[in-house]
């Protein structure tokens, strides 16, 4: 299993969001180990939200050797023209390093600020994952759908990747979500605060059925968990206080937190991302809930190399 970090994106009291900060915890990644930086979105939210993709495109020459990811980002909301231009310069300036992660996105309000209803938001994102491929791919036909067309639409300059970034699609494990990601995607993108190690094995087999079922191998198909909150701490008063926060910020009860992710000791961590390693999980994206580069020393030293995991 490889491990990826999640920029430091949300505004804290005590943390504010600076580019120190961003350039901080890019450096550590690069130098721990880390194979990703990672990215999501929303345009308001309940707390200070940094924008995704200015996040990574301020880190890339901070970390050059590791790969840049949207955990997700929108592309109904955003609009697929915009983001497949967006991620396009991402990538060409560094040097074919981007994962596009899309997903439609569960915020009402991010919708109700782009002007579209938000029950649109499933046939508009099926298209725009269709019309961002034809962006990408000048030599194939252009995409006209109900929504979205781009005949006569070249961005240039394209990205660096050829046919551009490989394109993961988010879902938190329902049976539409996952024929959504066996008919679009590259890699399926889990969501580590929606899931257990038990929920993403049965997860991954249902989506293994409707690859096979498509005609497509299942075996080098990818996994990535993002949003997968850490916090390694030996204190079971801070333990509970990180929860506690966490708790608030999601707006779900304690209970529904609580072993959900790798929030408590070493040991604790350690069971939960093993049993994750051992459902199949390819990648996992932490995101320190704080102390960012103090957090991921702890990772670096004292998970990682107890799960004999590449980095």
């Amino acid at each position: 299993m490889q491990f990826g970090v999640h920029l430091p994106q949300l505004g804290w009291d005590d943390e504010p969001l600076t580019l120190d900060r961003l350039l901080s915890v890019a450096t550590a990644a690069e130098r721990l180990g880390f194979g990703t930086l990672t990215a999501n979105d929303h345009l308001v939210y309940g707390r200070p939200w940094l924008d995704g993709p200015s996040a990574l495109a301020a880190v890339v020459a901070q970390a050059p050797r590791v790969r840049l990811m949207t955990s997700v980002s929108l592309p109904v909301v955003r609009g697929p023209f915009a983001l497949a231009k967006s991620l396009s310069a991402i990538d060409l300036l560094s040097g074919g390093r981007v994962d596009a992660g899309l997903g439609p996105g569960s915020s009402e309000a991010d919708y109700a600020l782009a002007g579209i209803p938000f029950t649109e938001r499933w046939p508009r994102f099926d298209e725009s994952v269709a019309a961002i491929r034809a962006l990408w791919d000048r030599d194939g036909p252009p995409f006209v759908g109900r929504y979205y067309d781009t005949t006569g639409v070249t961005l240039a300059p394209p990205p660096a990747q050829p046919k551009g970034p490989r394109i993961w699609i988010g879902s938190w494990g329902s049976e539409a979500g996952m024929r959504r990601v066996a008919r679009l995607a590259d890699g399926w993108l889990a969501s580590g605060y929606n899931a257990t190690p038990e929920t993403f094995a049965a997860g991954r087999a249902t989506l293994s059925g409707m690859l096979e079922a498509a005609g497509r191998d299942p075996s080098p198909f990818p996994t990535t968990m993002a949003t997968t909150w850490v916090y390694v701490t030996d204190d079971a008063a801070e333990e509970r206080a990180v929860t506690e926060q966490l708790s608030r910020m999601l707006r779900r009860p304690i209970e529904d937190v609580e072993g959900r992710l790798p929030i408590g000791s070493p040991a604790a961590c350690l069971d939960l991302l093993g049993r994750y390693q051992r459902a199949g999980l390819d990648r996992v994206l932490l995101w320190p809930l704080k102390g960012e580069v103090d957090q991921l020393e702890r990772v670096a030293a004292e998970i990682i190399p107890q799960l004999g995991a590449g980095s």
